[in-house]
């Protein structure tokens, strides 16, 4: 009775639930100014080229990192810190610092067969800045904001430590998307850097076909190994309930300066590299389960079928064994928007890296 009377009133409160535990109770400040991550030290990075102890160059059994990547790949981190004691978490977090790094592990690991991985830290907004019941706080509008500010420095540090002509994956998840999508609209559309683009995989946040994409300088992926292009996707399993999303993203502005409302999202469906369209579970060549932790995971031929659905979102039918944690409410898998297609990501960079090479 007890267990039914939570799970009823989780499903009334979750997003009162979730306030309480996770937005701050005090206004935004500005962190200190030495309170700035590096970027020229080893140590403002979860992953960047001579670390010791890289962990987006961890692979499951049967995979094996590049021994001399020809692309570098610049990958934003998604949300770590769950503190609700300031708006920005400090870059040096050791809790925070873990998670980035079993990210790094079952994200980033991706692109390690074709790209030499960095990964900054950065002063994130914290997980309450993105709750439907602070859209549009001003509180954490700065936070996102600020946090911007450090990824695209960190962005800058990328660019003059690679070689001018070196071709570049961008990927980022949640959060990390959000800041990709500003870092495109910002320091990549109409410059150069542009013309080195292989893919984005701006994965886990919801981009406007109509009030978003245009202003990103890149267009969607229409097929797979098509270069210069953007992917995106966010995953449901039925039944599905994206309302915590849709709250966020219906009282929010496009990058053309008009509401997102009602608009369709871009959905590529990671299993064919293409929109709009379905694959069964035959078509993936590999999740990545964690079981009893992510070091050990394995991965799993044809588990997983997804499909697009017309107004954006990645249904995976019905939900999948081996994820048993970090369900969000609505059935959202968006912790796994990565591991779920781990083994067809890394052959889809790949496959987009060699014809951009060809080129």
């Amino acid at each position: 009775m007890l267990t039914l009377a939570a799970a009823i009133g989780w499903n009334i409160f979750q997003d009162q639930l979730m306030r309480v535990a996770f937005v701050p109770g005090g206004p935004f400040k500005l962190p200190p100014p030495d309170t700035a991550p590096d970027y020229n030290q080893p140590n403002a990075w979860v992953s960047r080229p001579g670390l010791l102890d890289d962990p987006s160059r961890w692979t499951p059994r049967g995979f094996a990192p590049a021994a001399k990547p020809e692309a570098a790949v610049f990958y934003v981190p998604p949300t770590t810190y769950l503190g609700r004691d300031r708006w920005n978490a400090p870059f040096d977090d050791p809790e925070a610092a873990e998670r980035q790094r079993l990210f790094a592990m079952s994200q980033a690991s991706a692109f390690n067969n074709v790209g030499a991985i960095w990964a900054p830290r950065y002063r994130q907004a914290v997980l309450g800045s993105f709750l439907p019941s602070t859209g549009g706080n001003d509180d954490a509008e700065k936070a996102i904001a600020f946090a911007y500010t450090d990824v695209e420095r960190a962005f800058d540090a990328f660019l003059a430590a690679i070689p001018r002509s070196q071709p570049i994956i961008l990927a980022g998840h949640s959060q990390g998307a959000l800041h990709l999508m500003h870092l495109l609209t910002r320091r990549v559309a109409g410059t150069p850097v542009a013309r080195r683009i292989i893919a984005a995989y701006v994965v886990g946040w919801p981009i406007s076909i109509s009030h978003d994409l245009p202003a990103l300088g890149l267009p969607a992926c229409q097929a797979p190994g098509e270069t210069g292009c953007i992917l995106s996707w966010q995953s449901f399993a039925n039944p599905a309930d994206p309302h915590q999303v849709l709250d966020i993203y219906n009282r929010s502005t496009g990058f053309d300066g008009k509401p997102r409302r009602g608009s369709p999202m871009l959905c590529i469906n990671p299993l064919t590299g293409a929109p709009g369209s379905a694959a069964l579970p035959s078509a993936n060549r590999g999740s990545l389960i964690p079981n009893t932790g992510l070091k050990d995971a394995e991965i799993e031929r044809g588990r997983i079928g997804a499909r697009c659905t017309p107004d954006g979102w990645l249904n995976i039918g019905p939900p999948p064994s081996g994820y048993g944690s970090f369900i969000l409410p609505g059935n959202n898998y968006h912790v796994f928007d990565y591991a779920m297609f781990w083994a067809n990501i890394r052959a889809d960079a790949e496959a987009r890296t060699r014809n951009f090479l060809g080129k």
